[in-house]
């Protein structure tokens, strides 16, 4: 619009400039001719003609220069001036209508709600807004309530059909204290079916193989238990819960082992490996990058493979779960890059770790 503004006003004074070096006679017989089209189009037309507000103020700065007598048979009218400056004043001195009740919630508050009452199932509608509050966002209760209500979630303590915490939730909360043992069964190159014990550390997912057999008993597992709380030494007042399955060769000797030392047995439902997730996952890891990669030929060899791979799992193995660090590396030691890398070869080339060069 303020272009066409300029085009106007650059268009009028450069007709102002042709008039000045026209007769007077010409001036005056082509006014006749427009007032003519004038009153001719006006006739056709029959409704007052649009006009666009350069076009408005191009006819005002005109019509300003016009003998008043003159200015009666103009489309700009004093009329239409004093309206078009009204409107003016109306656009001007124009006020927000006030908004009337609370201030309307935004989306990055309404998701922050959301979240907070998605991560903790216990908390009511209170405590998330002191929650809030706390990080500097004033909101009442029942609004809180109301974005919970349309987003479908229950009311505390627990929004779900569970009244207790998941099992997830329960096996990362008691990570620290937790060992989770499976079997696992590892075929021959002579088709012989040999079985391996594993207990998990799920808190550092530090790994121990403890035997190998063809044939397990319900002894044999049991007298494996016993020489994994030897190893773990004064480190077994440290755990808490042994997870396993419901397998026959877990009798009542092999759970008074660790009970004997304060550890308490959790049994998975038939049929979930699910509830046991960090040993199969480990299983499937070991099949994937050893054992399924491999020809094994005896029993000898496959307790040599598994202890070959089980030490580089808990000292060269970036495990992905945990920072991306294997599960005996230091915490609190960052490695700073070295110029020289050397490669470090596992079960004959199998599997490779590099390490930085002295």
């Amino acid at each position: 619009m303020a272009l066409r503004l300029l085009y106007l006003i650059f268009i009028r004074l450069l007709g102002l400039l042709l008039l000045l070096s026209r007769s007077e006679a010409a001036k005056d017989t082509e006014l006749l001719a427009l007032r003519h089209e004038n009153v001719v189009l006006r006739r056709q037309l029959g409704v007052r003609p649009h006009l666009t507000w350069p076009d408005r103020a191009v006819l005002a700065a005109l019509a300003h220069h016009l003998p008043g007598r003159l200015r009666r048979h103009r489309l700009v009218t004093p009329g239409t001036l004093l309206s078009w400056h009204r409107r003016l004043l109306r656009w001007k001195w124009k006020q927000k209508r006030a908004r009337t009740g609370r201030p309307p919630i935004s989306e990055e508050l309404t998701g922050l709600i959301l979240r907070l009452a998605r991560e903790n199932p216990t908390w009511g509608s209170t405590r998330i807004q002191g929650e809030l509050r706390r990080l500097g966002h004033r909101v009442g209760a029942s609004t809180i309530r109301r974005i919970l209500r349309s987003a479908g979630l229950g009311p505390a303590p627990r929004r779900g059909r569970s009244t207790g915490p998941t099992w997830r939730e329960f096996v990362r909360a008691q990570a620290s204290g937790l060992l989770a043992a499976d079997f696992f069964h590892v075929d021959t190159a002579g088709l012989t079916r040999l079985y391996a014990f594993v207990v998990m550390e799920v808190g550092t997912r530090t790994v121990h193989i403890l035997g190998v057999t063809a044939h397990p008993t319900a002894a044999w597992a049991t007298q494996l238990a016993r020489n994994l709380l030897a190893d773990l030494g004064e480190r077994d007042s440290g755990f808490r819960y042994l997870l396993r399955d419901r397998d026959s060769r877990y009798t009542q000797a092999f759970d008074a082992v660790f009970s004997s030392d304060g550890i308490e047995i959790l049994k998975t439902a038939p049929q979930a490996p699910k509830m046991n997730a960090h040993a199969e996952r480990f299983i499937r890891t070991a099949r994937a990058e050893c054992t399924d990669r491999m020809l094994i030929y005896n029993e000898q060899h496959a307790r040599r493979v598994l202890a070959q791979y089980a030490e580089h799992y808990n000292t060269g193995r970036p495990h992905r779960a945990l920072n991306l660090r294997a599960p005996a590396d230091d915490p609190d030691v960052i490695p700073f890059p070295a110029q020289r890398i050397q490669r470090h070869d596992v079960l004959s080339g199998l599997i490779h770790e590099y390490r930085n060069a002295a």
